[in-house]
């Protein structure tokens, strides 16, 4: 049975599901790193780094390669690493147009009183 693009879609969704593998994501869109490098820039057990990165070499978003005793992995082409900085850019506009509301919310005088947390 073929899976309709849009189901396809969402189970590649579901795979970046997961802050861990989001984080090794961005840190791949900087070039290749190996298992210990990425250990070292997110703080998590090796076993559970290793988890995350089997999710996404098997969804065939990342790949690895053995140099000698280090693994060293990949993103498995440039499109991720633009999925990445849009996702980016979605997220600040969306947060810069939250602000300029709040702001606009505390700025409002002689309305009514609206507690804001700061």
């Amino acid at each position: 049975m073929v899976l309709p693009l849009y189901e396809r879609k969402a189970e590649f969704f579901r795979t970046l599901g997961h802050p861990v593998r989001i984080r090794v994501l961005e840190l791949l869109g900087d070039g290749p790193m190996t298992v210990r490098d990425l250990l070292a820039d997110v703080d998590i057990e090796a076993s559970s780094l290793s988890q995350q990165l089997s999710v996404l070499r098997r969804a065939g978003i990342v790949t690895s390669r053995r140099e000698g005793s280090a693994v060293i992995y990949a993103l498995a082409g440039p499109d991720v690493a633009d999925l990445m900085r849009a996702a980016r850019r979605f997220l600040t506009e969306m947060l810069a147009g939250q602000a300029e509301l709040l702001e606009s919310l505390r700025g409002d005088a002689g309305d009514e009183s609206v507690s804001v947390p700061r």
